[in-house]
């Protein structure tokens, strides 16, 4: 059964661009565009699609308002389309406010084309998506804004000390913005495996989700502390 997208962006061109794209690659197919924000929640109401591919920058309503209206005030039936946000830019204020709306996750425009195609797999499988080339600056833009514009902290604080020796090596990768199948390569582990561990972690910790998880990684140390893991080999179906 194929992902359904819809594509959200200003640009004509880049709408163009972005469906030859996704079409041209199996399992995925786009089912609607909307050039601004208002478009974009009606047609994902209409239209129902899996992932909502969105734009930020846009005249009249954002996508940042977009995102928050289509996951927090779902007015349509059925399962809420997740929203990944695209960006120009690697550091754009916008992409904070995305993710906080509830997006899960965004990549740059410039990402090659099946790093998109993964990125928008992943979101279908309810995985949150993080650009590699730009987790680590977004992390510190995040711990360095006021705390009166985070999310308030689990209570208690959680301890990386809860955690397995292997859902720390998972967490690092994750909070390196590794997808789950990246992660079942390095660690030659089957991705139904990362993708339990990533769960058992998420639980664990008392987090939402993965832009939480990379936080909490960092502010703990322990990606700096991090050691490397082996390089991939040969899969093993067994848990290592």
């Amino acid at each position: 059964m194929s992902v359904r997208v819809l594509v959200v962006d200003d640009q004509e061109i880049v709408r163009t661009a972005l469906r030859l794209v996704i079409d041209r690659r199996e399992g995925l197919s786009v089912v609607g565009e909307a050039a601004d924000g208002e478009q974009a929640v009606a047609r994902a109401v209409a239209l129902r699609p899996d992932v909502v591919l969105m734009d930020v920058r846009m005249p009249g309503m954002t996508g940042v308002e977009a995102t928050r209206l289509i996951v927090q005030e779902w007015p349509g039936p059925g399962p809420v389309p997740r929203v990944l946000v695209l960006t120009t830019f690697d550091l754009d204020e916008y992409v904070h406010a995305a993710l906080r709306a509830g997006a899960v996750g965004f990549l740059l425009k410039t990402s090659r084309p099946d790093q998109l195609a993964e990125a928008i797999r992943a979101a279908a499988d309810g995985e949150a998506v993080l650009a590699p080339s730009v987790t680590r600056r977004l992390i510190d833009t995040v711990t360095a804004l006021p705390p009166a514009l985070l999310a308030p902290a689990p209570a208690p604080a959680p301890e990386a000390g809860m955690l397995t020796e292997r859902e720390i090596q998972v967490l690092v990768l994750v909070a390196r913005g590794l997808s789950n199948a990246r992660i079942a390569t390095d660690l030659r582990l089957s991705e139904a495996t990362v993708k339990s561990r990533v769960n058992r972690i998420l639980t664990r910790l008392g987090l939402e989700n993965r832009v939480q998880a990379a936080l909490f990684a960092h502010r703990a140390g322990l990606v700096a502390d991090a050691v490397e893991v082996r390089p991939p080999g040969p899969p093993v179906r067994a848990d290592g």
